[in-house]
């Protein structure tokens, strides 16, 4: 598993999963997390592949502990996707 990246203001990271339906469950749990913490992901997805990018807007887009909690809940839910 690679770990999240600090760079330019953003934590970054790129997923990988077998296959689309992995990758689109995954985005699913974690869409449903981001709600409930009201912090939301930028994020592409090409096939198994999703890249995600987090920092918090309300602080003029720094990366916060905010970002790095809901960083720790996605990681959770790639361990349980991939477990």
């Amino acid at each position: 598993m690679n770990k999240w990246t600090e760079q330019n203001n953003r934590l970054i990271k790129l997923f990988e999963f077998k296959n689309f339906e992995k990758a689109f469950a995954f985005m699913t749990a974690v869409a449903s997390v981001a709600e409930k913490m009201d912090h939301h992901p930028t994020w592409t997805n090409s096939w198994n592949k999703v890249y995600i990018e987090l920092n918090t807007h309300s602080t003029g887009g720094n990366v916060t502990e905010k970002d790095w909690a809901l960083a720790q809940a996605i990681d959770k839910i790639e361990n349980e996707s991939n477990g």
